[in-house]
């Protein structure tokens, strides 16, 4: 028998608002081998994210990545760390915060943003929680993840109706799946890489990287290698880009299966040693600078490029909680709300 949960301050005639769950993946709670372990013990232990056999994967999971993926993994995010924490963390405040003022000052509508990571703190369980305090009648999820895969979105989206399994009133639910072609998302970007270029220079090739998915995903369905597409696409268009410009590219493979391409760090080498001096990357399917992009990108693949005869790599941040994004992001919920 389900013990179905209840709003203890809960009244009957209680002001109502709309709850925003916004959500992204999640973060360790230090940048050491033993928060790295339970990170990444959560983390790889979805279904959505390795789709292997459950008893194989345990076997794999316990007694050989979980041995030795947590060092490597910690040593990485000590090179980004800040006092403030983990900085996919402090940003993703950060935009919860910026999210919550536009909506205050644009629409009479009561509502009440709270976030969330997929793993680690804060729960899913923790801020859903918050916005039944906060006598949340209608919930808006919005996972940051402008690309819908089954590996980010969908386990969210299973993870938040996990939790109100146990509701005694489930409020009405708008699940946001994508918003990788809005428009607002395609002007933004097109913004900050203009900006980017207008105190920098403009190279002579834009990378447009994405997070990788194993290729068996795609095969199986998965929208997400089209999504990334169409949304490079869009803003090469509002850049007047021609098709010699740009290029979408692949990053943080794992494992010896083969993931979606071309790869980002073969791309830069074969640049690089074909004559390709200048590029610059902007990562779109990162709507918080983070792990792969701080580190990956702007320290690891910015050294392979340049050693393998590249002279200048410019990194254009992610869209973090600059205005234009804030007001991107608030509109979807406008528009779901």
């Amino acid at each position: 028998m389900i013990n179905y949960i209840g709003n203890r301050d809960f009244k009957h005639d209680s002001e109502s608002c709309t709850g925003v769950l916004v959500t992204n993946l999640g973060t360790p709670d230090a940048p050491t081998p033993s928060a790295l372990r339970r990170y990444l013990g959560e983390f790889l232990a979805d279904p959505r994210v390795v789709e292997v056999p459950r008893v194989i994967w345990w076997f794999v999971l316990h007694g050989f990545i979980l041995r030795t993926r947590p060092k490597r993994s910690a040593a990485a995010y000590k090179k980004i760390w800040t006092e403030a924490g983990s900085p996919l963390l402090t940003i993703s405040k950060r935009q919860a915060a910026g999210i919550q003022k536009y909506l205050d000052e644009h629409t009479t509508d009561k509502f009440h943003v709270e976030l969330a990571m997929r793993y680690g703190k804060p729960s899913i369980q923790s801020g859903l929680k918050k916005l039944q305090q906060a006598n949340a009648k209608r919930i808006i999820v919005l996972p940051l993840y402008p690309q819908y895969s089954a590996s980010t979105t969908a386990s969210t989206f299973d993870a938040v109706v996990d939790v109100l399994k146990a509701w005694r009133d489930i409020p009405e639910l708008h699940l946001v799946k994508h918003y990788h072609d809005m428009p607002d998302y395609i002007d933004a970007l097109a913004e900050s890489i203009n900006e980017h270029w207008q105190q920098n220079h403009r190279a002579e090739k834009l990378l447009f990287s994405f997070h990788g998915i194993p290729k068996a995903y795609f095969d199986a369905g998965d929208p997400y290698y089209c999504e990334c597409h169409k949304t490079a696409r869009l803003v090469a268009e509002k850049l007047n880009l021609n098709e010699e410009e740009w290029i979408l590219t692949f990053q943080s493979r794992f494992g010896p299966k083969e993931w979606l391409k071309p790869y980002t760090d073969v791309t830069l080498k074969e640049l690089a040693s074909t004559g390709t001096k200048n590029v610059s990357i902007v990562c779109p399917g990162f709507s918080a600078d983070c792990l792969e992009t701080l580190e990956e990108i702007n320290m690891r693949y910015r050294d392979l490029f340049l050693q393998t005869g590249g002279e200048k790599f410019s990194y254009i941040p992610a869209l973090n909680d600059c205005p234009i994004h804030m007001r991107a992001l608030a509109n979807i919920i406008l528009k779901h709300g």
